[in-house]
């Protein structure tokens, strides 16, 4: 812990194992002046494991959170640990909240106290999908329970005081060095390239987001310390159809194994929104974000798969 303390910026990364969590890690390994903290409850999962200290560690209990931060006094948290599964939230609600609001409160309330910068990472979920594509300033609306609990933290954070930087992002995929980790994107083209028929929803509309772009873009609100809600996707609106077509296009893929389904045969017609997007002039003008586009993300993810 001590050869951490050295570095100007010093960054807790929470659920590292996740899958921005792992790419952010290897973003931050890049930055000279950064020291990195890792945690998640469960054993690292990161094939990369050098220049960085992992601590295994559920964020639940309060007193070993707070221990951590004052040992390792990270001038930066990134908090990306949450239950994100639309059904384990509605299934066990007080679990949900357990990670996604009470600890959310607990860590904002904490970095107003010792000064410390939060970065929180939030959804297009906080919205109904009746509206899109959202300003940053529109009114929530979530329609289902994990949406639920990131307007809550969203609140929490805001309440608390804290020098907070709020990104909301949309349908993340991308490449990361945990094979084990999925989307939408690895998924499409696995089982296309094995010739499973897959059912994919016609009638929800997303811009995606790659996850390089995001991993940046948390550097990006480290590096100028903002503060405030910024909307962080492509600019490209799909349906999740038009998505997995761009995928079997690109890798010449069967596109006669793809069967359109429609979000109420799948049981997501009242629990998903219909469609979101974002409008990203806020966080291109303030943070300097240039967002990728699908085509050319789809480029960038060939080169990393065949390293």
């Amino acid at each position: 812990m001590d050869e951490l303390m050295n570095k100007e910026k010093r960054i807790l990364l929470t659920g590292s194992n996740g899958f921005l969590g792992q790419k952010l890690t290897d973003f931050i390994l890049k930055e000279t002046d950064y020291s990195l903290l890792c945690t998640s409850k469960s054993s690292n999962r990161n094939p990369n494991i050098r220049g960085y200290e992992y601590i295994q560690l559920s964020l639940i209990n309060q007193q070993e959170l707070a221990t951590l931060i004052d040992r390792y006094a990270p001038t930066h948290i990134v908090h990306t640990a949450a239950i994100t599964s639309v059904e384990s939230c509605e299934d066990n609600w007080e679990e949900c909240k357990q990670l996604n609001i009470d600890t959310v409160q607990f860590l904002a309330e904490l970095c107003q106290m010792k000064d410390i910068h939060l970065i929180f990472l939030s959804t297009d979920f906080v919205f109904d999908g009746k509206n899109g594509p959202y300003l940053e300033t529109a009114s929530t609306n979530p329609c289902n329970a994990y949406g639920r609990s990131k307007v809550a933290a969203e609140q929490k954070i805001i309440q608390s005081g804290c020098r907070a930087t709020i990104l909301r992002t949309i349908l993340v995929y991308g490449v990361i060095a945990d094979k084990n980790r999925s989307n939408l994107i690895l998924w499409a083209k696995n089982k296309l390239q094995n010739n499973e028929v897959i059912r994919v929803v016609q009638d929800q509309w997303r811009m995606p987001t790659w996850v390089d772009d995001l991993a940046h873009t948390c550097l990006l609100a480290i590096e100028k310390n903002a503060v405030g809600i910024y909307h962080i996707s492509s600019e490209e609106m799909f349906s999740i159809l038009d998505i997995v077509y761009k995928v079997a296009d690109h890798w010449s893929l069967n596109t006669s194994l793809i069967t359109p389904v429609s979000a109420k045969e799948i049981g997501q017609a009242d629990n998903r929104p219909q469609k979101t997007g974002f409008i990203l002039d806020k966080a291109k003008k303030e943070l300097g974000f240039a967002p990728t586009s699908l085509e050319k993300s789809l480029i960038e993810i060939d080169k990393q798969l065949d390293f």
